[in-house]
């Protein structure tokens, strides 16, 4: 699904480039874009990193290890999905907007800007795989009916 919505912002993006640079001036890609989606991938990151630390400490039972709550995990599930839902929804509009820029390198002003919107684009795969990996962090076990006590026996 982020796939999709990956492309079809980046076609739309592109489009919309293509249109709006037509009968008037382009708006700039700024440059707190990719700083900003990379601190959202950071975020993300140190989230799983500590789930994961804190669920593995569990997990082995170690003395005076802090459990995970089972709301916070949650939330931080709903946290990643909907940052991975964003970040590609934004990079496939930086993405579109950067190939349409890379018709127009001659130009400083709209190089920078391609460049500007290749890191978004990068910086946005960035959450994504945090995301990702912070959704699998949190991700319960598999149950096996077998070995839970009132299961009927498998003939």
């Amino acid at each position: 699904m982020l796939a999709g919505v990956f492309a079809v912002a980046g076609v739309l993006s592109w489009a919309g480039a293509r249109l709006w640079n037509s009968i008037g001036t382009l708006p700039s890609v700024p440059l707190a874009a990719p700083v900003v989606l990379a601190l959202i991938a950071v975020v993300l990151l140190a989230t799983a990193l500590s789930l994961r630390a804190r669920l593995k400490a569990q997990r082995e039972r170690r003395p005076g290890a802090k459990g995970v709550d089972p709301l916070m995990a949650a939330r931080a599930v709903v946290f990643g999905q909907a940052s991975a839902l964003v970040a590609a929804l934004v990079s496939g509009m930086y993405g579109g907007t950067g190939v349409f820029l890379l018709e127009l390198l001659d130009l400083p002003v709209r190089r920078d800007q391609a460049i500007y919107a290749g890191l978004s684009v990068l910086a946005g795969l960035g959450v994504i795989a945090a995301a990702l990996f912070l959704e699998r962090v949190c991700k319960l076990p598999e149950d096996d009916d077998e070995n839970h006590p009132g299961a009927e026996p498998v003939a």
